[in-house]
């Protein structure tokens, strides 16, 4: 008896009705779109109904945010999503982000004070609680790295300090806007690449008890360049992708390396928009969705894309233009924060993002953009065969694009080719099952491993019918490597009848 794609028709009919249903089950998870969309868990969604409600009105990630909760609550949440995804068969991708080092004023003596801009204001390393002139910045990484003519942005820049001179412990500062400074507010210094390494020693802990949980995905905070991001890799021993989010100005500038060291990439754009002038991010945000796109990496776009979201059921329109203008660009996926984390409307949100992202995939304008901002790629074997199932697929009545992977590398080329056809990812890996959620138009199914290339072709046939992406008088496209199970070896194309019958009757061997 052959397993799965490759048993006998006449054998075991038991197993395949039990293969079937799971995938039936696969059917009603299908996404009517392309784009994923991330859902950051949090107080208000905790609990097993609201994670599969919130899978179930479209969340195909789940961001864990490392910088709250406990290790209890994250692992409690972990369970949750696991649970949910072997209760509805559906691969689920969880993203643990780290916080990164935190840069924060001390204390003052009266809780806050408010500066007026030109006044004179010094930063240093003294611990005495702070006044009107002055306080403690615990952090001389940051004397060592300033200027003179650098600026410093507190609380999320609403206060901006220009530096007049500078020591190893101390900067006096002009104020450049002024407004109240309080306990703790945190620090951004877009000037200069500080000495500190995005992993802070919670953030070293953090990354172990997310790797031994099981995560798909590391978000990295505070990249400022590539050896950043290879400690990380250092640090995680396979066990993750790593996630490099963009969020500073050595970032943007060292973007090609730390491209190349990742595994995907995060456009962080609220620290971005304060370290950077605003008129800035959305350019950059363009130029870096179609750099990822190029080199077939999935980058999400995120932070305040439904603020308003946290208090009313309904968006506003700026909001869903922002939402659009990323799918437009052709992001691989859409985050949500406090929206579903500790907001008052969390399904809401998902399903608002859900119907913005098929209404703009719907827009023919939409396939003209993505279509005009393909790039050729050929290097690669693999390349030219991903490149040629889209041209048979576009060109002829191919219903569905199914693509065989064991590191989820095949189907990230697929749909850096963003084809008008489904793509089915098939892979024997669940680890490789779960990260390809976040991959752009990628439905993922589980198969066992093959041995034959006609199992994998009936194999694809079965999950292209079950989730209602083809019917038996259909034709699909399959590509797979040979031999099988071995990463980085595509090199078969095939157009396959989806009727089983035909399958066997083309190969009956």
């Amino acid at each position: 008896m052959r397993v799965a794609g490759g048993m006998e028709l006449d054998n075991d009919c038991r197993e395949w009705k039990s293969s079937r249903i799971k995938t039936e089950r696969q059917s009603r998870m299908r996404r009517h779109r392309n784009v994923k969309i991330v859902a950051t868990l949090g107080p208000v969604s905790s609990t097993y109904e609201m994670i599969r409600a919130l899978h179930e009105a479209g969340a195909d990630v789940f961001r864990l945010n490392m910088s709250h909760g406990t290790h209890e609550e994250l692992a409690a949440r972990h369970a949750v999503i696991r649970q949910v995804e072997r209760d509805l068969d559906s691969p689920i991708a969880i993203l643990a982000d780290l916080q990164g080092p935190k840069l924060r004023v001390s204390t003052f003596a009266n809780g806050a004070e408010d500066l007026v801009e030109g006044a004179a204001f010094r930063l240093d390393l003294d611990p005495a609680e702070g006044d009107m002139t002055r306080v403690c910045l615990p952090h001389p990484e940051i004397f060592a790295a300033l200027e003179v003519g650098a600026h410093l942005l507190v609380n999320d820049g609403k206060i901006r300090l220009r530096v007049e001179s500078c020591g190893a412990d101390f900067a006096d500062c002009t104020v450049v806007t002024g407004g109240t400074i309080s306990n703790r507010k945190g620090v951004n210094v877009p000037d200069v690449v500080l000495p500190l390494a995005a992993l802070s020693e919670k953030d070293r802990k953090d990354l172990e008890f997310a790797c031994q949980l099981g995560v798909d995905w590391l978000a990295l905070s505070f990249v400022q360049r590539a050896g950043d991001v290879e400690e990380a890799r250092d640090l995680a021993k396979g066990r993750a992708a790593i996630l490099s989010k963009i969020e500073k100005p050595s970032a943007v500038k060292s973007f090609e390396e730390i491209l190349a060291v990742s595994d995907g990439i995060m456009v962080a754009r609220g620290d971005l928009g304060v370290e950077l002038p605003v008129q800035n991010v959305p350019p950059i945000q363009k130029r870096l969705v179609r750099r990822c796109r190029a080199v077939a990496k999935p980058v999400i776009v995120a932070t305040q894309m439904l603020e308003s979201m946290i208090e009313s059921p309904m968006p506003t329109r700026a909001e869903v233009s922002d939402v659009a203008t990323a799918i437009y660009e052709g992001a691989d996926a859409i985050m949500l924060s406090a929206e579903s984390a500790a907001g008052q409307y969390p399904v809401e949100a998902v399903r608002t993002m859900d119907n913005v992202a098929r209404e703009v995939e719907h827009d023919p304008t939409y396939r003209e953009v993505i279509e005009a901002s393909r790039r050729a790629v050929r290097h690669t074997v693999a390349d030219g065969i991903v490149a040629a199932a889209r041209e048979i697929a576009e060109t002829t009545e191919i219903k569905v694009i199914c693509c065989y992977t064991q590191s989820g590398r095949t189907a990230a080329l697929v749909a850096r080719e963003r084809p008008r056809v489904p793509v089915i990812g098939m892979t024997s890996l669940r680890s490789t099952a779960r990260r390809m959620a976040l991959t752009w138009g990628v439905t993922c199914v589980m198969t066992p491993e093959l041995e034959r290339f006609k199992q994998a072709v009936v194999n694809a046939a079965r999950a292209a019918r079950s989730l209602g992406m083809a019917t038996e008088e259909d034709q699909i496209v399959v590509t797979a490597g040979v031999p099988f199970n071995v990463q980085g070896t595509t090199n078969i194309l095939r157009v396959a009848p989806c009727a089983e019958r035909l399958i066997y009757a083309s190969d009956p061997e």
